[in-house]
């Protein structure tokens, strides 16, 4: 038997940025935490995206180059 959390997310990346489409509601708060846990993205945004009966959220975020990961010191 599927939980929640097993609902299948759709994921997109262009260039330094990652689009994540949730199903869910409660899906939402789970995939920031994941995604900005680590230190190597920044949450941008999300946008609601109304599809007929279905609600779902556009969420982004930006991946961190080396130089916002570790900046030179002088």
């Amino acid at each position: 038997m599927k939980s929640k959390d097993d609902i299948p997310l759709y994921v997109k990346t262009v260039g330094d940025r990652v689009d994540i489409i949730c199903n869910e509601e409660n899906q939402i708060q789970k995939v920031i935490r994941n995604m900005t846990k680590p230190g190597n993205c920044v949450f941008e945004g999300y946008e609601e995206w109304d599809e007929g009966d279905d609600m779902k959220w556009i969420i982004t975020f930006r991946l961190l180059d080396d130089y916002e990961l570790k900046p030179d010191l002088n």
